[in-house]
C-alpha cells in the first residue's frame, strides 16, 4: 500500500533523514518507533506532503507522492493525525470534524462517516457543540482522530497519539487504534510508548539519528535486547 524508498530529507543545512525506506501493507498496523529527535514525525511529514525530500520516493497505492500537496495527499486516501491534535480550538466538535471531510468525495458523504464517528467515540455526540478548547486532552484527541476518519482514509497515520493524555484516555485511544484495520483502514503509528506499540503493531521499525536501525515483526522486536534496554529500560 505504502512504499518509501530512499528518502532524504533536509531541514535548512540540516539533514533528517537519510536513505530512510519502509512498506507498509493493507491491513496492517506498523510502528515507528525511536528516540525524540530521530526524524519519526519528518518521516511523517514528508510521506503526508509537509515537506519535500530532496531524493527518494514516496508511493501510495502505485501512485508517486512525493512532492505532491498535502490536499492532494488526503484525497488519494491518507489522513495524518499529528502530535497534541492541533484543533481549531474557537470551533466546535463538530465544526472540527467537519473541517476533516474538506475533500470533494469526504464532503458528499459526511453526514454517514460523521454517524460512524460518533460510534466509534459517542462522547463526541454528547460535545459536538462543544467549543474544543474546552475539551479534556482525551477529548481533543478524539476529536483529532475523527477529524482524520472523516475524510475518509485507506491510511491513517499517529503521531503520538497518546501524547499527554491521562492513563485511562491512553487504553481507549489505543483500543481504537487496534480496531482500525477491521474497519478497512491501515495504520501507520508513531508512539513515544514503545511497550504498547510493539504490541499493538503486526511490523515495526526502529528509526536511530534520522537512519532506519532496525526492523521486523514487532514482537521480535519486543524482545531485542538493544529495544529493550534503549526503550524500554530493561
Amino acid at each position: 500500500m505504502l512504499a518509501v524508498r530512499n528518502i532524504n530529507t533536509v531541514h535548512g543545512k540540516i539533514q533528517a533523514l537519510w536513505n530512510v525506506s519502509l512498506e507498509v501493507e493493507e491491513g496492517e498496523v506498523v510502528a515507528l518507533v525511536g528516540a525524540n529527535g530521530a526524524g519519526k514525525t519528518t518521516l511523517l511529514d514528508t510521506i503526508s506532503g509537509t515537506y519535500i525530500p530532496v531524493s527518494g520516493s514516496v508511493e501510495f497505492q502505485g501512485q508517486q507522492i512525493e512532492g505532491k500537496s498535502a490536499a492532494y495527499i488526503v484525497e488519494q486516501g491518507i489522513a495524518h493525525v499529528p502530535q497534541g491534535g492541533r484543533l481549531f480550538s474557537d470551533m466546535t466538535v463538530r465544526e472540527n470534524l467537519e473541517m476533516g471531510a474538506y475533500s470533494r468525495h469526504a464532503w458528499k458523504q459526511r453526514a454517514e462517516t460523521m454517524e460512524q464517528v460518533c460510534e466509534i467515540f459517542p462522547r463526541l455526540k454528547e460535545r459536538e457543540t462543544q467549543v474544543a478548547s474546552t475539551l479534556s486532552g482525551g477529548e481533543k484527541q478524539m476529536v483529532a482522530i475523527g477529524r482524520g476518519l472523516m475524510s475518509r482514509p485507506k491510511l491513517c497515520i499517529f503521531d503520538e497519539p497518546s501524547y499527554g493524555l491521562a492513563p485511562k484516555a491512553v487504553i481507549e485511544i489505543f483500543q481504537v487504534i487496534r480496531s482500525l484495520p477491521k474497519q478497512g483502514i491501515t495504520v501507520l503509528i508513531v508512539e513515544q510508548n514503545v511497550g504498547q506499540a510493539l504490541e499493538m503493531a503486526n511490523r515495526a521499525y526502529v528509526l536511530e539519528n534520522g537512519r532506519i536501525a532496525l526492523q521486523g515483526i514487532a514482537c521480535d522486536l519486543l524482545a531485542n535486547d538493544h529495544v529493550r534496554k534503549a526503550y524500554l529500560g530493561l
